[in-house]
């Protein structure tokens, strides 16, 4: 908790400490009062505001940008999310380095030469740092080329991505877990996901899709995150669709909906196909699980509870809708060299019969979307005739 707070209204920032000296005043008596060692800024301040405020103020002060850096480096568990986070803070210290270690220049020195200083410290600091982040590049552009087979792999096995975004602590860890009934990390905190987990979903037990969770969002994000995680949000532009996870009871609802959306056209994802989740509905009064259409008929908004798994069925619905199209029933008479078709129909149909025959086949009764049975190309068009559609 915060020992003192304070706030404060200027018409344009003080060049020199982002506040007045009035503030800076009150502030340096706060400090003395509550013996405080940190002073946290709810802004981004540039490097000489920084510099020039832990002098005047004699304890280490950090802004937004610092903070949300710090809380990411604790929060990454992932080789990759560390890598990410790493190459954010250097990124981030490297616009911060100042000129305070001249006692440690290098002379060129030796017998007969007169030359001035050599390299000094700080050059030689932005030399390690550069160094440094072109090495963690080379190492996540080799994760983006992973993901990148990884994509490729399911759109050639035409497995539609559905991603998970939203402000941070909306609830979408929590959303991903009651879908897919996996364990991940969940915590009533910021940024409690920071690295994608991708699992397959069985929509209604009528299609298959792979769910990625993704890290949340936050008002003002730095561009050294959003530079640092692009390779994780990729997962959110290269969705086929966008859950827009949004937490029903903020109070600032509309101020987290714009600072998302900023987000999503800063990463291009912004045309990308979206259904709004409204979740928490299990702390509202009166909850009741509704869905909202657009003009073209879609859903574009569904109430529901994560939690409590209220309107999931909504939810599998609106999905089905929007990735599956119409879904049809067959009926299959299957012969004793249709093993691995009949395989396959349990991979991406809902089986309600499967009888064996007098043949040594199988009669099978299913239903499938429209577009899964473009899946079954592979077999070619001979097992269309087999079927007599109900």
């Amino acid at each position: 908790m915060p020992l003192a707070v304070v706030t404060g209204k200027r018409q344009n920032p003080d060049p020199r400490y982002y506040i007045g000296t009035g503030k800076l005043e009150e502030l340096s008596l706060a400090i003395a009062e509550h013996q405080a060692e940190l002073v946290l800024f709810n802004n981004m301040l540039s490097p000489s505001q920084e510099r020039n405020l832990e002098r005047a103020l004699s304890v280490r002060v950090v802004d937004r940008t610092g903070l949300i850096l710090d809380i990411f480096a604790q929060r990454a568990r992932t080789f990759e999310g560390k890598l990410q986070v790493e190459l954010a803070q250097l990124r981030h210290m490297s616009t911060r380095l100042i000129r305070g270690w001249t006692h440690l220049e290098r002379q060129k020195g030796g017998i007969g030469l007169r030359g001035g200083p050599g390299e000094t410290q700080l050059e030689t600091d932005r030399r390690l740092l550069e160094n440094r982040i072109r090495m963690i590049q080379k190492r996540l552009e080799k994760v983006v080329q992973q993901r990148g087979q990884s994509r490729n792999s399911r759109k050639r096995a035409d497995v539609p991505m559905i991603g998970l975004v939203g402000y941070t602590n909306a609830g979408k860890s929590t959303l991903f877990n009651t879908l897919t009934h996996s364990e991940v990390y969940v915590a009533d905190q910021l940024f409690a996901t920071l690295d994608p987990t991708l699992r397959r979903y069985q929509v209604a037990g009528q299609m298959s899709v792979v769910l990625a969770d993704t890290v949340g969002f936050i008002r003002h994000l730095p561009h050294e995150l959003v530079a640092a995680f692009r390779s994780t949000l990729s997962e959110a532009s290269e969705a086929d669709l966008l859950l827009q996870v949004i937490d029903a009871t903020d109070e600032r609802i509309d101020d987290t909906i714009s600072q998302v959306e900023d987000v999503l056209s800063e990463i291009g994802a912004d045309r990308t196909p979206r259904i709004q989740i409204y979740n928490k509905l299990d702390l509202m009064e009166n909850p009741s699980p509704r869905l909202e259409r657009d003009e073209q008929g879609l859903v574009a908004k569904i109430w529901l509870s994560a939690q409590t798994g209220q309107g999931i069925e909504l939810l599998d619905q609106a999905i089905i809708g929007r990735l599956g199209g119409e879904i049809r029933r067959h009926e299959l008479h299957l012969a004793p060299t249709d093993a691995a078709l009949r395989a396959r129909l349990f991979e991406v149909a809902k089986v309600l019969r499967d009888d064996a025959n007098e043949t040594g086949g199988w009669t099978m009764e299913v239903e499938m979307a429209v577009k899964d049975e473009r899946r079954l190309s592979e077999f070619g068009r001979d097992w269309m005739p087999r079927q007599a559609e109900g």
